[in-house]
């Protein structure tokens, strides 16, 4: 009887996640994921049911990784718009430390899977609103704080989505956190003129 494979599942889904990060969905096929690490079809299949959902669990590994979680806890920040800063900040040292340029996985994927892949297409779409939403979120606290006054929540918040998506994109031909950073100030300064 021949000896079982030891296989560390989470070691398989990160190295997955990197491999739909560089190359796309469309590019890392079942065939080529099993190659990758070293198991049959049968193995991936019994591992993570399907790409489809082996990809899903991706983005969600994905999302502990990004500098994205400091804007769950605005509650306990004493400025939010400091908070919106540093965050961007954050994002321009994360894209522009990375030595493959890959820009951000949700945003690559948005911009492959979107139109083409209805159920994915419409996970990704998901995860973009509940992004807006969370901006709205801190607008929201940041009127509530007295930070700012006579603004349209949702309009900023939508730009500031933008800008998050405009600097991940970016991220993937121009590497300079500086370069990004001067990008990402002269956004906020427009949208937050007087703060």
């Amino acid at each position: 009887m021949g000896r079982s494979i030891k296989f560390d599942r989470a070691v398989a889904v990160e190295a997955c996640m990197n491999e739909f990060w560089l190359n796309g969905y469309e590019a890392c096929s079942v065939k080529a994921l099993s190659e990758k690490l070293g198991i049959t079809r049968s193995s991936f299949y019994n591992a993570f049911g399907s790409r489809q959902d082996l990809f899903l669990e991706t983005l969600d590994l994905y999302a502990t990784k990004t500098p994205d979680q400091v804007l769950n806890h605005a509650e306990s920040a004493h400025s939010v718009l400091r908070l919106l800063n540093d965050f961007f900040a954050d994002v321009c040292r994360f894209r522009a430390s990375d030595p493959k340029a890959r820009g951000c996985l949700v945003i690559n994927s948005v911009s492959e899977l979107a139109a083409v892949d209805e159920e994915l297409g419409e996970n990704l779409q998901s995860m973009v609103l509940e992004n807006v939403s969370r901006f709205e979120r801190l607008l929201d606290l940041a009127v509530a704080k007295g930070e700012l006054q006579h603004i349209n929540v949702h309009e900023k918040a939508l730009a500031l989505q933008s800008l998050l998506m405009g600097v991940s994109v970016l991220s993937k031909v121009l590497t300079s956190e500086q370069e990004l950073l001067a990008i990402v100030r002269q956004t906020l300064t427009g949208l937050f003129p007087s703060n």
